[in-house]
C-alpha cells in the first residue's frame, strides 16, 4: 500500500496516467515499479510501443477509449489538457480519484457524474519527503529512468523556443554549466 496526501492506493487499483512526457514517462515507471496495472492515455500514436517498453499494461487514446475497458480507479494527469482531463473525468470507476498534477488556461470541466459516482479530484504538485526515498529507490534499482534530451549552454535559445513550443518529447537537459 501507498500512502500520499488524501491517497492510499491498494496494488489492486487500476491507475491511468494522462499525458506522456516529462512528468508522465515517469509516472508510468513509477506506477509499474509499484506494483500496479498501469494504463497510459496518449493521443500520440507515436509514443505508444514507448510508453508500453516504459511499463504500459494498456495504450488507449482518450478518456472514452478508457471509459470502454473498464475505466480506472486513479487518474493522474500530468498533463496540462484539462479537455483531455474532463473527458477522462468521466471513465473514473466509482469512488475513484482524479490527482492533477498540470495546470491549464482552460477550466476543469465537471458533471453531475462525479456526484453519481461519489469521485474525488485532488490538487497535487507531489508528495512529501517521506516518499523521496521509495522514489530514489526505485531509480538505483533501474525501475525509473529519465528521457531527455541534452543541450550544451551554448544552444541555451534553441532549447527555449523548443520548450515553449512544445516540440521538447518529455526532458530538456542542459550539460555544461
Amino acid at each position: 500500500m501507498l500512502k500520499g496526501s488524501f491517497l492510499i492506493l491498494n496494488r489492486d487499483l487500476y491507475k491511468a496516467i494522462l499525458g506522456i512526457s516529462g512528468s508522465g514517462h515517469l509516472a508510468v515507471q513509477y506506477s509499474k515499479a509499484a506494483g500496479f496495472e498501469t494504463i497510459a492515455i496518449t493521443h500520440s500514436k507515436d509514443k505508444e510501443k514507448l510508453v508500453r517498453d516504459l511499463g504500459a499494461d494498456e495504450v488507449v487514446a482518450d478518456g472514452e477509449a478508457l471509459q470502454k475497458m473498464g475505466g480506472a480507479d486513479v487518474i493522474l494527469v500530468t498533463g496540462n489538457s484539462y479537455k483531455a482531463a474532463s473527458t477522462a473525468l468521466k471513465s473514473l470507476r466509482p469512488d475513484g480519484r482524479m490527482v492533477l498534477m498540470g495546470i491549464s488556461e482552460k477550466p476543469l470541466e465537471v458533471t453531475g457524474d462525479i456526484i453519481t459516482n461519489r469521485s474525488r479530484i485532488i490538487g497535487s504538485m507531489q508528495n512529501g519527503d517521506e516518499y523521496l526515498y521509495e522514489a530514489l529507490d526505485y531509480v538505483a534499482k533501474g525501475k525509473v529512468k529519465v528521457i531527455a534530451e541534452t543541450y550544451s549552454l551554448n544552444n541555451i535559445s534553441q532549447v527555449y523556443d523548443r520548450v515553449a513550443n512544445g516540440e521538447v518529447r518529455f526532458r530538456a537537459v542542459i550539460t555544461d554549466m
